[in-house]
């Protein structure tokens, strides 16, 4: 009986054991979190492929060094760390670098302006100037002592009429001292030719007996409480600046008809025009008038019916023009050099005249040979370039194609109109708009050159806000001069000239030839690319794993999942913590519950 019995407990404890195991089995989730922290981190140290985690568990029983394998690791890390933060300062930094490249073959011809370098001929104009150019005289004969051939006896100045020159905008000169003088071009010993202050003065002007005197003019607001002067320690260069000031409110109001922009116009300026050595008339695109360089004429424009390519290189395979210089026909006052402005740009685009132009001298043959570069930028983050203009907050005035110099001047005249209530005579005339002249907008002098003065210290923001092009082509170019035509040539080429355009130069300071070509049949492009691409910075950061810590991607998943575990298990405790015994049942404690008395019996 007592075997019997002993086997039957032992197959009833076999089923219990196996119904555990079965519940054990039954009961395990796909979730499984440690109890603890120190489980938690044990259990990652033991099984994580980071060297060096391991031996905080293998040296558990020596805790000196668990203590120095723990500073080693967290020493490490902090220096990981520290390198790993400089990688990604340097690539939120979006550096860059320059490709430069190469390219060889035919290469597109650019787009050729050339000017007059006179806006307007002298004999068309000289009436409506004859008032400021007699006030320029007086000005020079009263600062320098020098007297324009046949004005040996001028008129008085308040015996000249001033409807046009507002007495107010008068050259005034300043004393060494520093004391206002009155105005220059109304200085009262120029009255006659009797003796007196006048011929005081005429034999010892201001600017030639002490160099340290100053000229210039008064601009004032429309109510006068604000007034600066435009001093220039230079008499030429303050009355060349005083005259622009006024040659700018009477040219305003001439008609371009005064020069007309024909094809007529162009035959008496363009004496001849060949490209790879055939005649290029038909490749003219388009004419405009500058304001201070006259008459330009564009070539192998955006709109021409052909459009020019180089497959040589060479002088005689460019370019060549002929062009005739009136000097005896210019403003005076307004240009003291002679000869045309080039100026060569890429199809579509602006010339600005003023600032890549190129002057061509008469008399001599200029050979001017170029070199082609394309520089492309990325934009977005690597740079601050545009590709089109469409995303600049300024409207386009030019009727071309966007550029930073574009934007620039459009930025100024719209700020000018808005400001001033007029436009500047040298920009582009917005809508609805209209130039400015004294005679309508008194003060728009002085509200000019204080906006001039912040738009040269960036006070406008306008080259902030006006970015470059994302691609842009410049070309370099190299000159040389040579006397042209020679004495001998002279005699056989004016037949020719006379017979083709039916004018004869009168001497060969009337005439000026041009050579334009590609010195080499290949261009520069420099490319911009990221200096630290996503790739790259990837295999930096990865090195650092390496090199610290031994690790790969797999080891970052690790740590990732540690902290996961530990946010998890964090989580649970807090939620499975029992509460405490509340305010209520600590102030009233509840009844001892009463026992039977123990029993004896």
């Amino acid at each position: 009986m007592p075997d019997k019995e002993s086997g039957r407990g032992a197959k009833e404890g076999a089923r219990l054991e196996e119904g555990e195991a079965g519940m054990t089995e039954d009961t395990e989730g796909w979730l499984e979190m440690p109890s603890s922290y120190a489980e938690t981190l044990s259990t990652f140290c033991s099984m994580t492929t980071i060297h060096g985690a391991v031996r905080l568990i293998c040296t558990e029983g020596n805790r000196m060094k668990t203590s120095l394998w723990a500073a080693i690791l967290a020493l490490t890390l902090g220096a990981m760390y520290w390198q790993i933060g400089l990688i990604c300062r340097q690539y939120l930094q979006f550096p860059v670098q320059i490709s430069l490249s190469i390219h060889s073959g035919n290469i597109q011809f650019p787009t050729v302006t050339v000017c007059t370098l006179n806006p307007y001929r002298y004999k068309e104009v000289s009436a409506d100037l004859r008032e400021l150019d007699l006030l320029t005289q007086e000005a020079l004969f009263v600062l320098y002592g020098y007297r324009a051939p046949g004005d040996e006896a001028p008129t008085p100045p308040t015996q000249r009429p001033r409807a046009a020159i507002p007495r107010r905008l008068g050259l005034r000169l300043i004393n060494p001292e520093g004391r206002r003088g009155s105005p220059a071009l109304e200085i009262r010993p120029r009255r006659g030719r009797g003796g007196g202050e006048g011929d005081a003065w005429a034999h010892s002007p201001p600017l030639a007996r002490n160099s340290s005197w100053k000229i210039g003019f008064e601009l004032c607001n429309s109510t006068g409480g604000d007034c600066f002067y435009n001093w220039h320690s230079s008499g030429v260069d303050a009355l060349r600046e005083w005259y622009t000031f006024h040659y700018v409110n009477l040219m305003a109001h001439i008609s371009l008809a005064a020069s007309p922009l024909d094809e007529a116009k162009m035959g008496e300026f363009v004496q001849d025009c060949r490209f790879n050595g055939f005649a290029c008339r038909e490749s003219f695109d388009k004419s405009f008038h500058h304001p201070v360089y006259g008459n330009c004429y564009t070539f192998n424009g955006i709109n021409s019916s052909s459009q020019w390519e180089s497959s040589k290189a060479g002088k005689d395979h460019g370019l060549s023009l002929v062009l005739r210089i009136e000097q005896n026909n210019s403003i005076p006052f307004l240009s003291t050099a002679a000869g045309a402005r080039m100026m060569v740009h890429d199809r579509g685009r602006s010339p600005f005249m003023e600032d890549g132009g190129f002057d061509i001298r008469p008399g001599l043959e200029t050979s001017v040979s170029m070199r082609k570069e394309v520089v492309s930028r990325l934009g977005g983050p690597y740079s601050d370039c545009t590709e089109n203009g469409s995303d600049v907050r300024v409207r386009n005035l030019y009727k071309s194609d966007y550029t930073q110099q574009t934007c620039v001047r459009s930025c100024f005249q719209l700020t000018m109109v808005s400001r001033c209530g007029c436009a500047y005579y040298y920009y582009p005339l917005p809508a609805g708009a209209e130039y400015c002249n004294y005679n309508k907008h008194i003060a728009w002098g002085h509200c000019y050159y204080r906006l001039a003065q912040e738009f040269t210290d960036d006070v406008l923001g306008c080259f902030k806000t006006c970015r470059k092009p994302c691609k842009q082509t410049e070309y370099q170019m190299t000159a040389g001069y040579a006397n042209w035509p020679s004495k001998n040539s002279m005699s056989w080429m004016n037949p020719l000239f006379q017979k083709k355009n039916h004018s004869t130069p009168s001497n060969r300071k009337e005439l000026a030839k041009l050579n334009l070509f590609f010195r080499e049949l290949n261009y520069k492009s420099m490319r911009e690319t990221p200096a630290m691409p996503v790739a790259l910075m990837l295999a930096n950061l990865g090195s650092q794993w390496s090199l610290w810590l031994g690790s790969s991607v797999m080891s970052v998943l690790e740590m990732v999942e540690l902290a996961f575990d530990l946010i998890a298990l964090a989580a649970i405790l807090l939620w499975t913590r029992p509460p405490g015994p509340s305010a209520e049942d600590t102030a009233h404690p509840p009844d001892p519950v009463p026992h039977d008395p123990p029993s004896f019996l």
